[in-house]
């Protein structure tokens, strides 16, 4: 599994990715994309929705199951990747390329872990 250093993350295998103190992208973990198998649907909010830090913001399906993926911080929705609508494989493909939302005003981090403290995470849950 890949667990980039830069990254933030959570317990529900979203990764943060901070471009300044109150912007981020947001996207689901190598792990995550792993554990779902392939990816064929996803389901993304739209620019100007508020997303709350542990509430579902998105959903994921896969050939194995439909699964929501929950804010990893508290926020409002800047920009949405279309190209994930088209082209869902991005998350197996490259998860930590295939952000789903970039998040600004945000929020509520006080829950995140860095790449060591979630890789010890993945390794207690596997």
């Amino acid at each position: 599994m890949n667990f980039p250093n830069e990254l933030k993350y959570t317990k529900t295998h979203e990764w943060v990715r901070f471009e300044d103190e109150s912007t981020a992208l947001i996207g689901i973990t190598d792990y995550a994309q792993d554990q779902l198998g392939d990816l064929v649907f996803v389901n993304l909010p739209v620019a100007g929705d508020t997303i709350e830090a542990g509430t579902a913001f998105a959903d994921v399906e896969s050939v194995k199951a439909v699964s929501d993926v929950n804010a990893p911080v508290t926020g409002t929705v800047a920009e949405v990747n279309e190209a994930l609508a088209d082209a869902p494989e991005m998350m197996n493909e490259s998860p930590y390329d295939a952000w789903f939302v970039r998040v600004t005003d945000i929020t509520d981090t006080e829950d995140l872990l860095d790449a060591d403290a979630y890789a010890a995470f993945v390794e207690e849950e596997g």
